[in-house]
């Protein structure tokens, strides 16, 4: 995946001063569109804020192996669906280049790095993690809802022996009905980064399954205002 592509991108915008930005990242086969969509749908409103740009990429189609080779909107392959397994780093990598475009174009439109969070949705969580502690930790702060690592992640690789200096504040949460990634997959992923010093919160849901939910995403919201409050007038 060549680091010059440029994603399409729906974006929320800020209804006052542009001074904080958050990239929220769609699970597997969705579209940056369709997370917005499904979020406003729950919340019966955007998630929208006077200062703060959402932005939602939408992942290139690319053959997925979990799905037979078929083409799928993911942001990297998968060997299979598993903690137990290799992670497939040569598309996770090529795929953090080119989101890293994402957070440049933020940084041109005057927004530094520590004005903004990155997060995502099952798959786009763990993308957000890989981006965020590889790429770009000195950003505010990072979201995973119902996502997980492999267990030999390199994230977990990149955090260790650092005492978790190489990644912000992590705000997870999962469902404990989640069929599709487990609860406990999210919970030994949060467990493994405390263990290496990350600041990270993991929040469970009773009966939640492999979706978003109105409780969720309120405390999410409060979590984006205070990790990205309105600056001081000048």
């Amino acid at each position: 995946m060549a680091a010059g592509l440029q994603l399409q991108r729906c974006i929320v915008a800020q209804t006052g001063k542009h001074s904080a930005s958050v990239i929220f990242l769609h699970g597997s086969g969705d579209t940056g569109q369709g997370l917005r969509m499904w979020v406003r749908d729950v919340l019966k409103q955007d998630l929208a804020f006077p200062h703060i740009r959402v932005i939602y990429p939408t992942a290139p189609a690319r053959p997925y192996t979990p799905m037979g080779g078929a083409l799928s909107n993911v942001w990297f392959d998968r060997y299979k669906i598993s903690r137990d397994c290799p992670e497939h780093l040569e598309s996770v990598e090529a795929m953090c280049r080119t989101l890293s475009e994402v957070v440049q174009q933020e940084v041109r439109a005057g927004v530094s790095k520590h004005r903004m969070l990155i997060g995502g949705f099952s798959m786009g969580g763990a993308m957000a993690l890989h981006l965020v502690s590889r790429f770009h930790p000195d950003v505010a702060g990072v979201f995973a809802l119902s996502s997980f690592l492999n267990k030999d992640s390199k994230v977990f690789q990149t955090v260790q022996g650092g005492r978790g200096q190489s990644m912000p504040e992590l705000f997870q949460c999962h469902g404990t009905a989640d069929a599709l990634v487990p609860h406990n997959w999210g919970e030994m992923t949060v467990a493994q980064l405390q263990e290496e010093g990350v600041n990270a919160t993991f929040h469970s849901f009773p009966g939640l399954q492999h979706q978003l939910a109105r409780a969720e995403l309120e405390k999410l919201r409060s979590w984006i205002i205070k990790k990205l409050p309105p600056e001081d007038p000048v």
